[in-house]
């Protein structure tokens, strides 16, 4: 997708709203940061009962002029953006205009103004102002490693699927609705609950049968607790080498070709002359 020609005036509006290289950009990043903070302010004060009692249509009004406010920065944000496509369909893009639909959605479905809580995304901008993208190096080691165990992960919960329905067939046979396991779902919840050691005890077991086998089930729900946790590990530790040894390979030396050098290494090991640094991280505006 082709970048169409700004004004000067849409040039200037794009470096204050999506650049962070001026101080005027880094403010108004800062600025909207504290004002999404305040939008969120008022939705946990109207949630309590009482303040929204007394203070309801006050809230409302902030409310909307929060969403007024939020949905101009939004058009100005299209209007000023090199490519309207390519910003709105970014995840920026979408979580902009996620910050705004609720308060419009509320006038058909007023339980929906609590969803105004996605304006708490937006402050991932906070990573843009403060330069803290080496952080997202890490997110995205992270995110490999849960794509990685993607496919165990999916077999571990298939398999515990099968093992709390057949616990919650068994204790709908053993206990029966007379007990509490008034049919099969039912016995099938508390399984779940019983298994993952939740265990909210709205429905106990009273028979003999019944109690040995909910022993099992908590036996075997802390022998298992730990499965994804390993799976997710394993996967991260290897992304984490793969990381490693891929920073290692970048740093060959130039006098004698060899490669392998620790990430923060200065001299080769081999012929003892300088290495060159890793590059800076260009920070995209």
């Amino acid at each position: 997708m082709t970048k169409r020609t700004l004004t000067s005036a849409q040039e200037r509006f794009h470096t204050i709203i999506f650049g962070t290289t001026t101080p005027a950009g880094q403010w108004f990043d800062i600025v909207l940061i504290w004002i999404i903070l305040a939008s969120v302010l008022v939705i946990f004060l109207d949630s309590i009962a009482e303040l929204h009692g007394n203070y309801g249509h006050f809230y409302l009004r902030i409310e909307w002029l929060f969403t007024a406010f939020f949905t101009i920065e939004y058009l100005v944000r299209i209007w000023c953006a090199p490519n309207r496509r390519a910003y709105m369909l970014s995840a920026f893009g979408v979580i902009d205009l996620l910050a705004i639909l609720p308060t419009y959605i509320a006038f058909f479905i007023p339980e929906a103004s609590p969803l105004l809580i996605i304006r708490l995304l937006r402050t991932i901008r906070v990573f843009r102002i403060f330069r803290l993208f080496e952080f997202i190096t890490e997110a995205n080691i992270l995110s490999k490693a849960l794509r990685a165990s993607g496919r165990k992960i999916f077999l571990f919960f298939t398999m515990m699927i099968i093992m709390t329905t057949i616990f919650g067939c068994l204790m709908y046979v053993l206990e029966g609705g007379k007990n509490g396991f008034e049919n099969i779902p039912a016995s099938i919840y508390w399984a779940i609950v019983t298994v993952t050691t939740v265990g909210y005890g709205d429905v106990v077991p009273l028979t003999v049968l019944g109690r040995a086998v909910s022993a099992l089930a908590m036996l075997m729900g802390y022998a298992i607790i730990a499965v994804p946790t390993g799976i997710i590990t394993a996967e991260l530790a290897s992304e984490m080498n793969t990381q490693k040894n891929i920073a290692r390979n970048s740093r060959n030396c130039k006098t004698c070709g060899t490669s392998g050098h620790e990430p923060d290494a200065h001299y080769c090991a081999n012929c003892g002359e300088h290495l060159e640094q890793k590059a800076a991280i260009i920070i995209p505006s």
